[in-house]
């Protein structure tokens, strides 16, 4: 495997400052993406056990509306944490530490997304057409983010994961 800082010199001709910017900039251009979704659901399942049918739900649909919630808050968490650290680390020289600790918090936000959004779909399908309809759309769900967030870029990364070792990307 090439070694990414060797290449980012010798193809893009940048110092390893520039490169841990331009990380930095990635991952914030990433985490906007992410950071709108997960506050928006975050914020509706905030205000569902203040609709007249919560009290209704059955004792395990709202097992899984909890779990699903506190998926979806943690996620929220871990995907604004790197601007909060950047705020309190701003002019301390702190870039290869930030990007560092956002990437983990990048990768541990989506994986909770995914969860979140997995027991959002298993409730709705679950209130609206049975238990069943409920198991196979939330499994359904957790493979697609699986299979699309997890197992497609580990397999890409163990197989070498570079097309073109002259390519910008």
């Amino acid at each position: 495997m090439i070694d990414d800082a060797e290449w980012n010199r010798r193809v893009r001709d940048e110092t390893d400052t520039e490169r841990w910017d331009r990380n930095w900039a990635d991952l914030l251009q990433e985490l906007r993406v992410a950071q709108t979704g997960v506050q928006l659901l975050t914020g509706l399942l905030l205000t569902v056990p203040f609709q007249q049918r919560f009290a209704a739900l059955p004792e395990h649909a709202r097992v899984v509306y909890l779990v699903t919630t506190a998926l979806s808050v943690a996620a929220t968490a871990l995907l604004i944490a790197p601007v909060g650290m950047h705020r309190l680390l701003f002019r301390r020289h702190a870039r290869l530490l930030l990007v560092s600790i956002g990437q983990g918090c990048a990768v541990g936000g989506l994986g909770l997304l995914g969860l979140a959004v997995t027991g959002v779909v298993l409730l709705i399908f679950d209130t609206v057409a049975g238990t069943t309809a409920g198991i196979v759309a939330g499994g359904f769900a957790f493979v697609l983010f699986a299979g699309l967030w997890g197992v497609t870029p580990l397999v890409l990364r163990r197989s070498g994961g570079v097309v073109d070792r002259t390519s910008d990307e």
